[in-house]
C-alpha cells in the first residue's frame, strides 16, 4: 500500500528552500508534518506504520544536513512505542506536541533567563534571525530596559532584514548594518546575543555564516558574546567524536545573475563555527551555562541519543 507522502514532501521542500527559516521553526515543521503524517496513515499492520513513518522521517532529516535541531527532534518523535498500531499512534502524535510545546516555552524561559544579563542603556548586536536571541532582546524592552540594536543584514539570504522588522513591531530602536560593518561598530556594541544551529561537546557554535567572525571581533572588543539556544541545538553525536556537517548552498544566492566565467566559482557554506573561548555564556531554558557545561546538558537532557549513537 502506498501512502501520500505530499504534506511531508511540501514541508521538506520549504525548509530545504529556506522558505520555512529558523532551526525552532525548522524542527517544529517538520515533527508538524511527521505527525500529520502519521495520523493520515491508513493501515493496521504495525510493520508497515514503522515503515512508513520511518521513511517520512528520512525524508525530513535530509533537507538541511546542519541543523541538529531537526535530526534531535525527529529523533524525539520516532522514540514512540506501541505494541499495535493505534498504540504506536497515540505514542508518535504525544511525542510530537510534546516537542512543540516544549519548543515555544524553552524560547520563552531563555528570554528570561538571558535578559537578566542586559542593562539598561545596553547596545545589543544581533546576527541573522534567532526566536531565541529575539526573546532575550524582547523581554529586556518589555522590562523597561532602555535599549538599542545593531542587527546585521546577514548576507546572502538577508535573515537581518526579518529580524529588523520584528524588532521594529516589539517598538525597539535598530540599526541596520551590513555584514562586515561589524568591527566598525563593536566599540559601540554592550553585547551580543546570537542563536545557535548546533552547540557542540566542547561548546563551539554551528551558526550562521558571518557570527564567528562576530565573535572575534567581540573578543578582541572585549565585548560579551551571548548565545541563545534550546537544549535539543547540543548535538550528541559530537559526543562520540562525530564532526557537524556544514551546508553549501546554491551560488544563486550569493550571484544571482552570474554571467559565464572559465576561472571563477562561488563557494556558499551557510554556517561557520566559533570556538568555545569565544563565547562568554549560553543561555538554555535549563539556566545559562558556560560553553564548557555543554557535555553536561547533553548527557542530562539528551542522554536518551547516547544510548542510540
Amino acid at each position: 500500500m502506498t501512502h501520500s507522502m505530499e504534506g511531508v514532501l511540501d514541508t521538506a521542500e520549504k525548509i530545504s528552500s529556506m522558505e520555512i527559516r529558523g532551526a525552532g521553526y525548522i524542527g517544529r515543521a517538520a515533527v508538524e508534518a511527521l505527525r500529520d503524517f502519521a495520523l493520515r496513515l491508513d493501515t493496521s499492520s504495525l510493520e508497515e506504520f514503522n515503515a512508513e513513518t520511518r521513511r517520512a522521517a528520512e525524508i525530513l532529516l535530509k533537507t538541511r544536513p546542519t541543523a541538529v535541531s531537526l535530526s534531535n527532534a525527529i529523533k524525539m518523535v520516532m522514540r514512540y512505542r506501541g505494541e499495535d498500531t493505534e498504540s504506536a499512534l497515540r505514542s508518535l502524535v504525544t511525542n510530537a506536541n510534546d516537542f512543540v510545546e516544549r519548543s515555544l516555552k524553552a524560547v520563552e524561559q531563555i528570554g528570561m533567563i538571558g535578559s537578566h544579563r542586559i542593562r539598561d542603556g545596553d547596545t545589543i548586536l544581533t546576527h541573522c534571525n534567532s526566536m531565541a536571541a529575539l526573546s532575550i532582546i524582547e523581554t529586556s524592552h518589555r522590562a523597561g530596559k532602555d535599549i538599542k540594536v545593531i542587527a546585521t543584514e546577514s548576507r546572502p539570504r538577508y535573515q537581518g532584514r526579518l529580524t529588523v522588522k520584528m524588532l521594529d513591531q516589539m517598538g525597539i530602536k535598530t540599526e541596520l548594518i551590513v555584514d562586515s560593518a561589524v568591527r566598525s561598530v563593536i566599540n559601540e556594541v554592550d553585547v551580543v546575543v546570537v542563536g545557535a544551529d548546533v552547540i557542540t561537546v566542547n561548546g563551539s557554535l554551528v551558526n550562521k555564516i558571518g557570527t564567528a567572525q562576530i565573535a572575534l571581533c567581540a573578543h578582541e572588543a572585549r565585548t560579551s558574546f551571548m548565545v541563545a539556544a534550546e537544549t535539543y541545538k547540543f548535538s550528541p553525536d559530537t559526543i562520540m567524536g562525530e564532526l557537524v556537517p556544514i551546508e553549501m548552498r546554491s551560488s544563486q544566492e550569493v550571484y544571482p545573475d552570474m554571467p559565464e566565467m572559465v576561472n571563477v566559482t562561488v563557494r556558499n557554506p551557510a554556517f561557520d563555527v566559533t570556538p568555545h573561548q569565544y563565547i562568554d555564556i549560553i543561555c538554555t531554558e535549563a539556566g545559562a551555562i558556560p560553553p564548557e557545561m555543554s557535555y553536561v546538558i547533553i548527557k542530562e537532557k539528551l542522554g536518551w541519543d547516547l544510548e542510540e549513537s
